[in-house]
């Protein structure tokens, strides 16, 4: 057996395991030879041989290395990426070389195996034999109640333990030729306190690994929720410092450009300003395109290689399972959106169907995307369980977080607005409407 499979307790166990059925084996021996007993060249020759019987087995054990089903948790890491995959792979090699079930008493075998069976099965054997030539055998019943209950199932290892009671106390009263209270009490006590205490070990055990698995499983969803905040944070400042530029940079660049562009336009064409000026409003132009460039660069990935309609599509699509369906729709004509008004929509709906996932328990969800002549609507409606809207706190922190506080806070930041309408047991329909008037709009995708 692999020895980082053993504590100092519990490899402590194991030698007073070994050292009490040896001595046992040595005292029926020593005892058989100092009263002569009539067979006592067998009784020690068979004492040899269990002795032997039992150091093969522990010596062959020990050679074989701990068994991959033994109950040894086996660090098998998924390739995922992030913290919690890192947490999960140091937690669970830590857990790695916890030690097997029925390792503690019982010498360096392998439980439930047929060899194991076998090897039991020709000490017990011999131990009857044993028993038969000498009534000092008795004793080694209690060891072996350890051995069968340890690298036995719990059944059968019951079993064997109370077929050994038997056997000790049959032999008892066939050399004593007398039936007396000690002849039962004596083997069935011993059988009790086995049992007892390798159930006792066993409950133990299992808690410990449960509470292992348990600080695992802690691990690894912190670990996992940190990166998942390291991620929200990150993608928040994006879309920040993009929506920063954009109102901004941009547009004062843009408005710098109209007003050279005008300016030129009143020039004569051999005025000494005219360079001047067209230089400014070259130079004006070209930094409007670069501050165009960080806006896309800062733009969320999902929005990178596609329309918003294509981004929520794809939204859809991921969130569907096998027990939510998830429906995309556009009305109206499309038409490009200024990058703040889409990010906010797509957040909203990511939201939107997050909070269904966690919380509604639906079977159907529809997103629809409207285009209108002054406005544009996104709708997301579920059949769900429902809620009380009144009886959800608000909070106008506006942090960016997945709750209607944060919906209704970036929606009121582009003037638009969210409304809720939901009961228990009738669904929810959310709906935020951002306006965008046609100058307006004209004016943003210009800049």
């Amino acid at each position: 057996m692999d020895s980082r499979s053993h504590t100092p307790v519990t490899a402590a166990l194991r030698l007073c395991l070994h050292a009490l059925l040896t001595g046992l084996l040595a005292l029926v021996a020593v005892r058989a030879v100092g009263e002569a007993a009539p067979h006592a060249g067998a009784v020690v020759a068979l004492v040899l041989v269990m002795a032997a019987v039992y150091g093969a087995g522990a010596v062959a054990g020990t050679r074989g290395g701990a068994p991959a089903h033994s109950g040894a948790r086996t660090a098998a890491v998924q390739p995922e990426g992030g913290a919690g995959a890192r947490a999960r792979a140091e937690t669970e090699t830590e857990t790695e070389t916890v030690r097997p079930r029925g390792r503690a008493f019982s010498p360096s075998l392998r439980p439930g195996t047929r060899a194991v069976a076998v090897w039991l099965g020709g000490l017990c054997a011999l131990w009857i034999v044993l028993l038969v030539l000498s009534p000092d055998a008795l004793w080694v019943a209690f060891p072996l109640y350890f051995l069968q209950l340890h690298l036995l199932p719990t059944r059968w290892g019951v079993t064997a333990v109370l077929t050994t009671a038997a056997a000790a106390i049959v032999s008892f009263v066939a050399h004593r030729q007398e039936i007396a209270p000690g002849a039962f009490i004596g083997p069935l006590l011993g059988a009790a306190v086995a049992i007892a205490t390798v159930l006792g070990y066993d409950a133990l055990f299992r808690e410990s690994e449960r509470r292992r698995e348990l600080i695992v499983e802690l691990v690894a969803t912190r670990a996992e929720l940190a990166e998942a905040e390291r991620t929200a944070g990150t993608l928040a400042e994006r879309e920040r410092l993009a929506r920063e530029i954009h109102d901004t940079l941009a547009q004062g660049l843009s408005s710098i450009q109209l007003l050279l562009r005008a300016a030129e336009r009143t020039l004569s064409g051999d005025a000494p300003a005219t360079a001047h000026v067209r230089a400014a409003r070259e130079a004006a132009q070209a930094n409007l395109a670069e501050a165009r460039s960080f806006v896309r660069a800062l733009t969320p990935p999902d929005l990178e290689h596609g329309s918003l309609a294509a981004a929520l599509e794809r939204l859809c699509a991921r969130t569907t399972g096998p027990g939510l369906t998830v429906r995309f729709a556009v009305s109206g004509t499309p038409v490009e959106l200024p990058t703040p008004y889409e990010v906010a929509l797509l957040r909203t709906a990511q939201s939107a169907l997050a909070n269904t996932v966690r919380h509604a328990g639906a079977g159907r969800a529809e997103i629809t995307l409207s285009f209108m002549d002054t406005s544009v609507a996104l709708d997301v409606v579920d059949d769900g369980r429902g809620f009380d809207p009144a009886a959800v706190p608000v909070d106008e922190r506006g942090d960016g977080g997945f709750g209607l506080p944060a919906m209704r806070s970036r929606a009121a930041t582009l003037g638009g607005t969210l409304s809720v309408e939901s009961a228990p047991g009738q669904g929810t329909a959310l709906a935020v409407t951002l306006p965008v008037a046609g100058p307006v709009l004209g004016e943003e995708r210009a800049a």
